[in-house]
């Protein structure tokens, strides 16, 4: 008797080695930015800063550096498999800033339209403490809707004779320097953070846009998705 496992779902943890000089690098222009648009934007957050989408632009070599870093993860986990030997998509990156003070969370949402999301934290706020009443964690839910909404829900699989119960969510204690990556459409949200420091992290976009092969042969260092193995 065996058991498979089907419809795999990718969720890419990764530490940023010696990020020290990259974390001060974003700080630093995440609170010149929060001085100049102290209202920020509105979308998933509640009670914490959203800056806008365009971190890039005014975030400079730190947070190129980090996207960078983001990238070329993607390239690593994702391939064109009808590419037949030559790209055929580049990638399209957003990426934006959030600041979240005591009671401050993020609503279940999806990024809609894009191929990749991450998010990377700049300051966990945490101050070392494992006290796991201080909140703040990302919270990713089971994607196969039906499953979630079924007559029983209290039953749940197994994936051995042995093994734990499967859960309808994953949760993920954030830790600074630490980087995750996930399909863009899973859904996602911030439970309540509530540490006396203010928890700050980058949440990015990556956007496939299929281009003709006349661009890539003049521009072909623009990023992009790999083609098949």
């Amino acid at each position: 008797m065996g058991v498979g496992h089907l419809f795999d779902t990718p969720l890419i943890v990764a530490e940023i080695q010696d990020c020290a000089d990259l974390n001060r690098g974003l700080i630093v222009a995440i609170e010149q930015r929060l001085a100049a648009d102290p209202e920020g934007v509105a979308i998933s957050n509640r009670i914490g800063w959203h800056s806008d989408i365009e971190m890039l632009e005014w975030a400079g070599e730190p947070a190129h550096r980090l996207m960078d870093a983001v990238i070329a993860i993607a390239n690593k986990y994702t391939r064109d498999i009808a590419a037949e030997g030559r790209r055929r998509f580049i990638w399209v990156p957003e990426m934006w800033a959030n600041v979240s003070g005591k009671g401050a969370s993020n609503q279940l949402h999806t990024h809609a339209g894009s191929f990749w999301s991450a998010v990377y934290y700049v300051e966990d706020g945490y101050q070392g403490s494992a006290d796991r009443a201080l909140g703040g964690e990302l919270e990713i839910e089971d994607p196969r809707a039906p499953m979630v909404n079924m007559e029983a829900p209290d039953l749940r699989f197994r994936t051995a004779a042995n093994a734990a119960p499967v859960s309808h969510e994953t949760i993920i204690r954030p830790s600074t320097g630490r980087l995750l990556l996930f399909p863009a459409w899973l859904r996602h949200a911030v439970k309540p953070y509530f540490g006396e420091v203010s928890r700050v992290s980058i949440a990015m976009n990556l956007t496939a846009i299929r281009v003709p092969a006349k661009v890539l042969e003049d521009f072909p260092h623009v990023p992009g998705p790999p083609p098949g193995d």
